[in-house]
Protein backbone atom coordinates (compact mmCIF):
# COMPACT_ATOMS: atom_id res chain seq x y z
CA UNK A 1 0.00 0.00 0.00
CA UNK A 2 1.58 3.52 -1.47
CA UNK A 3 1.01 6.15 1.41
CA UNK A 4 0.66 9.55 0.76
CA UNK A 5 3.28 12.29 2.03
CA UNK A 6 2.44 15.59 3.91
CA UNK A 7 4.25 18.92 4.19
CA UNK A 8 5.18 19.48 7.55
CA UNK A 9 7.36 21.86 9.88
CA UNK A 10 8.41 22.86 12.98
CA UNK A 11 7.93 25.93 14.54
CA UNK A 12 6.82 28.13 17.72
CA UNK A 13 2.85 29.21 17.62
CA UNK A 14 2.02 32.50 19.16
CA UNK A 15 0.10 33.84 21.29
CA UNK A 16 -3.52 35.69 21.24
CA UNK A 17 -1.95 38.73 22.25
CA UNK A 18 0.63 38.74 19.83
CA UNK A 19 -1.77 37.49 16.55
CA UNK A 20 -3.09 40.53 17.99
CA UNK A 21 -0.47 42.74 17.35
CA UNK A 22 0.74 41.12 14.11
CA UNK A 23 -3.13 41.94 12.74
CA UNK A 24 -2.62 45.10 13.90
CA UNK A 25 0.76 45.90 11.63
CA UNK A 26 -1.03 44.20 8.97
CA UNK A 27 -3.59 47.03 9.19
CA UNK A 28 -1.42 49.78 9.39
CA UNK A 29 0.40 48.34 6.45
CA UNK A 30 -3.09 48.08 4.13
CA UNK A 31 -3.48 51.68 4.71
CA UNK A 32 0.01 52.32 2.53
CA UNK A 33 -2.22 50.09 -0.65
CA UNK A 34 -0.04 47.59 -1.11
CA UNK A 35 -0.92 44.76 -3.45
CA UNK A 36 -0.11 41.87 -1.15
CA UNK A 37 -1.83 38.39 -0.48
CA UNK A 38 -1.71 39.09 3.87
CA UNK A 39 -1.15 35.67 6.08
CA UNK A 40 -4.27 35.50 7.89
CA UNK A 41 -3.33 36.17 11.68
CA UNK A 42 -4.20 32.84 12.90
CA UNK A 43 -2.15 31.36 10.81
CA UNK A 44 1.53 33.00 11.41
CA UNK A 45 4.18 31.45 13.32
CA UNK A 46 7.29 31.29 13.72
CA UNK A 47 9.04 28.35 11.90
CA UNK A 48 12.08 26.93 13.27
CA UNK A 49 12.06 24.05 10.56
CA UNK A 50 10.62 23.74 6.94
CA UNK A 51 10.42 19.54 6.96
CA UNK A 52 8.78 19.82 3.36
CA UNK A 53 6.90 16.55 2.33
CA UNK A 54 7.85 13.65 4.24
CA UNK A 55 6.43 10.27 5.12
CA UNK A 56 4.16 9.34 7.92
CA UNK A 57 6.22 6.72 8.96
CA UNK A 58 9.05 9.25 9.80
CA UNK A 59 7.04 11.10 12.12
CA UNK A 60 7.76 9.27 14.91
CA UNK A 61 11.75 9.83 14.21
CA UNK A 62 10.99 13.87 14.14
CA UNK A 63 9.01 14.21 17.00
CA UNK A 64 11.85 11.90 18.73
CA UNK A 65 14.57 14.54 17.44
CA UNK A 66 12.15 17.44 18.57
CA UNK A 67 12.18 16.17 22.06
CA UNK A 68 15.84 15.99 22.24
CA UNK A 69 16.23 19.64 20.99
CA UNK A 70 13.46 20.29 23.39
CA UNK A 71 15.49 18.92 26.51
CA UNK A 72 18.53 20.83 25.91
CA UNK A 73 16.75 23.95 26.31
CA UNK A 74 14.51 25.89 28.81
CA UNK A 75 11.80 28.25 27.89
CA UNK A 76 12.74 31.99 27.31
CA UNK A 77 10.93 35.58 25.76
CA UNK A 78 10.93 37.01 22.48
CA UNK A 79 9.44 40.11 21.28
CA UNK A 80 8.34 40.52 17.91
CA UNK A 81 9.58 44.34 16.40
CA UNK A 82 9.98 46.18 13.28
CA UNK A 83 9.02 45.24 9.92
CA UNK A 84 11.16 43.83 6.56
CA UNK A 85 11.03 42.20 3.47
CA UNK A 86 13.41 39.86 1.55
CA UNK A 87 15.27 39.61 0.00
CA UNK A 88 15.17 43.58 -0.51
CA UNK A 89 13.02 46.71 -1.46
CA UNK A 90 13.81 46.29 -5.29
CA UNK A 91 13.00 42.62 -5.45
CA UNK A 92 10.76 42.23 -2.40
CA UNK A 93 8.48 39.05 -2.38
CA UNK A 94 8.01 38.83 1.30
CA UNK A 95 7.00 40.99 4.29
CA UNK A 96 8.19 40.10 8.04
CA UNK A 97 8.06 41.38 11.35
CA UNK A 98 11.13 40.44 13.11
CA UNK A 99 11.89 38.92 16.03
CA UNK A 100 13.63 40.26 19.23
CA UNK A 101 14.63 39.17 22.64
CA UNK A 102 16.36 35.83 23.82
CA UNK A 103 17.15 35.01 20.05
CA UNK A 104 20.18 33.59 21.20
CA UNK A 105 18.42 31.11 22.83
CA UNK A 106 16.27 31.09 19.61
CA UNK A 107 19.55 30.34 17.63
CA UNK A 108 20.23 27.59 20.18
CA UNK A 109 17.32 25.68 19.91
CA UNK A 110 17.73 25.95 16.02
CA UNK A 111 20.97 24.79 15.70
CA UNK A 112 19.68 21.59 18.33
CA UNK A 113 16.88 20.80 16.27
CA UNK A 114 19.08 21.19 12.81
CA UNK A 115 21.15 18.94 14.21
CA UNK A 116 18.58 16.20 15.89
CA UNK A 117 16.97 16.37 12.13
CA UNK A 118 20.64 15.59 10.25
CA UNK A 119 21.03 12.82 11.96
CA UNK A 120 17.53 10.93 10.36
CA UNK A 121 18.05 12.50 7.23
CA UNK A 122 16.79 15.80 7.01
CA UNK A 123 19.33 18.39 4.95
CA UNK A 124 20.57 21.30 7.38
CA UNK A 125 19.52 25.00 5.65
CA UNK A 126 21.52 26.17 3.72
CA UNK A 127 21.49 29.81 4.85
CA UNK A 128 21.77 31.30 8.69
CA UNK A 129 18.81 31.22 10.40
CA UNK A 130 16.48 34.47 10.40
CA UNK A 131 13.85 34.48 13.03
CA UNK A 132 10.87 36.41 11.39
CA UNK A 133 7.61 35.56 11.06
CA UNK A 134 6.08 36.07 7.22
CA UNK A 135 2.89 38.51 7.41
CA UNK A 136 2.63 38.56 3.60
CA UNK A 137 3.43 38.09 0.43
CA UNK A 138 4.03 39.99 -2.80
CA UNK A 139 3.04 38.61 -5.69
CA UNK A 140 3.21 41.64 -8.37
CA UNK A 141 6.36 44.57 -7.93
CA UNK A 142 5.79 46.88 -5.63
CA UNK A 143 7.84 50.27 -6.19
CA UNK A 144 10.72 50.74 -3.74
CA UNK A 145 10.07 53.88 -2.70
CA UNK A 146 6.30 53.08 -1.32
CA UNK A 147 7.58 49.63 0.08
CA UNK A 148 9.84 51.84 2.53
CA UNK A 149 7.63 54.05 3.15
CA UNK A 150 5.20 51.74 4.26
CA UNK A 151 7.92 49.71 6.20
CA UNK A 152 9.48 52.67 7.69
CA UNK A 153 6.06 53.99 9.16
CA UNK A 154 6.11 50.56 11.36
CA UNK A 155 9.73 50.60 12.04
CA UNK A 156 8.70 51.39 15.85
CA UNK A 157 6.92 48.44 16.44
CA UNK A 158 7.35 46.61 19.50
CA UNK A 159 5.51 43.73 21.15
CA UNK A 160 5.13 42.42 24.58
CA UNK A 161 7.72 39.51 25.76
CA UNK A 162 5.76 36.38 25.34
CA UNK A 163 7.40 32.90 26.34
CA UNK A 164 8.64 30.69 23.67
CA UNK A 165 7.92 27.47 25.23
CA UNK A 166 6.40 24.75 23.01
CA UNK A 167 7.78 23.33 19.77
CA UNK A 168 4.50 21.89 17.49
CA UNK A 169 5.20 19.43 14.80
CA UNK A 170 2.73 21.00 12.43
CA UNK A 171 1.36 19.45 9.16
CA UNK A 172 0.68 22.21 6.31
CA UNK A 173 -2.54 21.16 3.66
CA UNK A 174 -2.34 23.74 0.72
CA UNK A 175 -5.84 24.40 -0.02
CA UNK A 176 -7.10 27.16 -2.80
CA UNK A 177 -8.21 29.50 -0.03
CA UNK A 178 -4.54 29.33 1.45
CA UNK A 179 -2.73 26.38 3.79
CA UNK A 180 -4.52 24.93 6.48
CA UNK A 181 -2.20 24.33 9.78
CA UNK A 182 -3.22 20.91 11.76
CA UNK A 183 -0.66 19.93 14.79
CA UNK A 184 0.54 16.43 14.78
CA UNK A 185 2.49 16.80 18.01
CA UNK A 186 3.60 19.87 20.94
CA UNK A 187 6.53 19.27 22.54
CA UNK A 188 7.10 21.54 25.79
CA UNK A 189 10.58 23.07 26.79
Amino acid sequence: MCRKTMRTFIAFALPRVIISAISSIQEDLKTHGLRVRWVPPENIHLTLKFLGEINPDDVSRIIAAIESAATKQRPFFLSIGAVGVFPGLSRARVIWAGVTGQVDALAEIHNSLETGLKTIGFPEEGRKFKGHLTIGRIKEKIAPQKLDRAITACRNFSSKPFAADKLILFKSDLQPSGAVYTRLASISL
